[in-house]
């Protein structure tokens, strides 16, 4: 049985309009900022602590959208997936924002390059554009998911809607203009689910203390799961996983890295860096809270569910069915600046690797304005090739897009963060033993995600374990050879990790 169709009406297209337009009008604003490739990339080091912290929050059209279906479907278990960004916080404060500090170039990829040399760079700098390339695919495709769900527009217009407007802002904007949005944005969408969370507490006999009392029968709240299955979400499997899919992006992923370059000095970064654990902590619960909220409401009233697709569409469907006009076009926007949040992040860093680790490194010397236009074109590009892949998702269709976009992570950036951790935390790891911890890295994963039953959160534990192992191994196992220049480690005594010069 479908669903009838709804009316998404005159006043929500107003809401999402005027939401679309502004978010335009923010890249054309900060265009005028954009002189230079230090503007383009890391904003001349003029972003406001508060507001990078906020912008880093961790709030995408994967958690937007993902967080609250698989509440719906399943518990609380997934609250401890964010819970190791305040145990990893002191690490990335105290121990990483300095060895990233002394970078010269806008890219982390420098990095490697330094202490392994120009291949483990360049394998670095690929390994990176690949996954962004997904993932801004899987970001692009699960609003547009949303937007064909409550209007009369099919999914391709939607991925071509969500995508070209993403680029246009990202492409002029650079950097600033970014992380000015994704600020506005990530505080626009999270009020857009304390809204909808809200009026279904209105709508309902007892408000709060019905959902509650619902959700407890039915252990919606349940947060934790004793089990040696891991396969299952048991919480040892999600914590230990958890622990090591969040130091990824703080330890390898161009995109956050890019940003503790924005602000004015480290003290800066390191406030940002606080706000932000806090912050994601927060937006996890109310995620899930939304989506407790809307698995009660149908549990109360289930001749309304009739025709919700999938567990994934849950959020778009109530969005359609249940809320008033003008209130699903403001929920609406927020799933929009879920996604262009992550977009413009993935497309301006995306941008900055190419231009940084492979046309600068690699071509002949050209003046700053060469490098800026290449910049601008080079994000536009990338933003066709999304929505070109996003156009794929849409038609061969993911089952949990969360659970897809973990796969994803683990398989493509595991091995990319054990190699910087590998350079950052040991003396003795060498070129080619770090290079043969990474490859193995990759064919293991493929064989855990292919061939065994393993919960998805421990692939970037069992990818990150492996490189670092084998690769380590492999550099006390093999002949020495030429060695790259010496960096600053974690490990340096002379040159301590905690010291704020660059």
């Amino acid at each position: 049985m479908s669903a009838a169709p709804v009316e998404f009406g005159l006043l929500n297209y107003a809401t999402l309009g005027a939401y679309l337009l502004s978010t335009l009008c923010l890249g054309l604003w900060f265009a005028r900022r954009t002189r230079s490739t230090a503007d383009y990339f890391t904003a001349g080091r003029r972003i406001p602590w508060w507001v990078m912290g906020i912008s880093i929050s961790n709030v995408s059209s994967i958690s937007y959208m993902s967080i609250p279906a698989k509440a719906y479907a399943e518990d609380w278990t997934i609250l401890w997936v964010n819970v190791p960004i305040l145990l990893l916080a002191p690490l990335v404060i105290y121990v990483l924002l300095p060895v990233f500090g002394r970078l010269r170039s806008a890219s982390a990829y420098e990095f490697l390059e330094t202490r392994f040399g120009l291949v483990a760079r360049l394998y670095g700098a690929t390994a990176f554009v690949l996954l962004q390339l997904g993932r801004m695919a899987l970001v692009i495709y699960l609003p547009a998911l949303a937007l064909a769900a409550v209007t009369d527009l099919n999914i391709v217009a939607c991925i071509l809607v969500i995508g070209a407007l993403s680029a246009v802002y990202s492409t002029l904007g650079g950097i600033e203009g970014v992380i000015w949005t994704d600020f506005v944005q990530t505080v626009f969408l999270m009020g857009a689910a304390l809204a909808s969370f809200a009026l279904i507490a209105f709508r309902l006999d007892g408000g709060l203390a019905t959902i509650a009392q619902v959700a407890a029968e039915h252990e919606k709240f349940q947060l934790t799961r004793w089990s040696g299955d891991i396969a299952n979400n048991a919480l040892w499997a999600v914590l230990l996983g958890s622990i090591f899919t969040q130091i990824v992006p703080y330890i390898s992923d161009q995109s956050m890295i890019q940003r503790y370059q924005t602000t004015i000095d480290l003290p800066a970064a390191r406030h940002a860096l606080w706000i932000n654990a806090g912050i994601a902590i927060g937006n996890t619960c109310l995620l899930l809270g939304v989506g407790t909220a809307i698995f009660v409401y149908y549990r109360l009233n289930p001749t309304q569910l009739a025709g919700l697709p999938r567990p994934d569409a849950i959020l778009p469907f109530f969005i359609a069915h249940e809320l008033p006009a003008g209130v699903a076009g403001l929920v609406v926007a927020g799933v929009f600046a879920a996604a262009q949040s992550a977009i413009s992040t993935s497309l301006n860093a995306t941008s900055t690797v190419i231009v940084t680790d492979f046309l600068q490194r690699l071509g002949p010397s050209r003046s700053d304005a060469h490098w800026l236009h290449a910049a601008k074109v080079i994000t536009a590009g990338a933003g066709v090739a999304a929505v070109a892949l996003a156009g794929v998702l849409a038609f061969a269709g993911v089952g949990s897009a969360f659970d897809f976009f973990q796969g994803l992570l683990g398989l493509t950036a595991s091995g990319l963060a054990g190699l910087f951790i590998l350079g950052i935390f040991t003396r003795r790891a060498t070129t080619a033993g770090a290079m043969i911890g990474a490859i193995a890295s990759a064919l293991v994963l493929y064989f855990v995600q292919t061939r065994m039953a393993v919960q998805v959160y421990l692939y970037a534990f069992i990818g990150i374990s492996t490189c670092v192992a084998v690769g380590y191994a492999a550099s006390l196992l093999l002949p020495g050879g030429p060695r790259p220049r010496a960096v600053a480690t974690a490990t340096d005594p002379a040159r301590s990790p905690t010291a704020d010069s660059h």
